[in-house]
């Protein structure tokens, strides 16, 4: 019988992209949701994509009022770098 481990690393390597994804665009979320970074990467990593549904959904309907959602919108405006002064 032949056990293959490279089946088992790359289904390895999906979830552990898809926990560290979660980690990312909760602790992001959370930060613009005007809740800090913390309890974001925290609920990323513990509830995996459960985590980062959570946040969607704080982020579209319960953001803080002076938080950069509030402020900016639901997605950042890109912006363009400054060039120094032409002499």
């Amino acid at each position: 019988m032949t056990f293959v481990l490279a089946l088992i690393g790359a289904k390895a390597l999906y979830l552990l992209l898809i926990w560290l994804a979660s980690a990312i665009g909760g602790s992001w979320l959370s930060h613009r949701a005007g809740f800090g970074e913390k309890p974001g990467l925290a609920t990323g990593l513990l509830l995996t994509a459960l985590g980062l549904l959570i946040w969607v959904g704080i982020y579209l309907f319960a953001a803080r009022p002076n938080s950069l959602r509030r402020v900016e919108g639901v997605l950042p405006q890109r912006r363009r770098p400054r060039r120094a002064p032409a002499s």
